[in-house]
């Protein structure tokens, strides 16, 4: 089932890599938003994890370490970095490697919050 899931994930990932190429040649965009994405996703699961029984191991299993290991893209990340220092485009790297860490934290506190403000909203009947 993990591969399922990390299947699924690096499907989404090389659609969201192609739809943002549209965007940007020279920036690494998808890379970006995968990385980001996959940490609010993570921080989404983790919050439902925390809340008790909701999501079971399995389950747990398939989303977090199969869909957003092959949706996330740590690896892909790295050799872009690599290039751009490469090519003395060292304020690039630079910004890539800071944007790429300070949004993925923000995006997987967001998910964790969110999840906990729909919950209270909720009454905490929803999950």
């Amino acid at each position: 089932m993990v591969g399922v899931g990390g299947f699924a994930g690096s499907v989404a990932r090389y659609g969201l890599s192609l739809a943002a190429q549209r965007l940007s040649i020279q920036w690494p965009a998808g890379t970006l938003a995968a990385n980001v994405g996959g940490c609010l996703v993570i921080g989404i699961i983790t919050g439902i994890a925390a809340r008790g029984e909701t999501l079971s191991p399995e389950a747990r299993l398939v989303l977090a370490t199969g869909f957003c290991g092959g949706f996330t893209t740590m690896s892909s990340f790295v050799y872009e970095t690599a290039a751009m220092v490469r090519a003395s485009e060292y304020l690039h790297a630079c910004f890539y490697t800071a944007g790429t860490f300070i949004l993925s934290m923000a995006a997987f506190a967001a998910g964790v919050a969110g999840l906990r403000i729909l919950a209270r909203i909720g009454g905490g009947l929803w999950i």
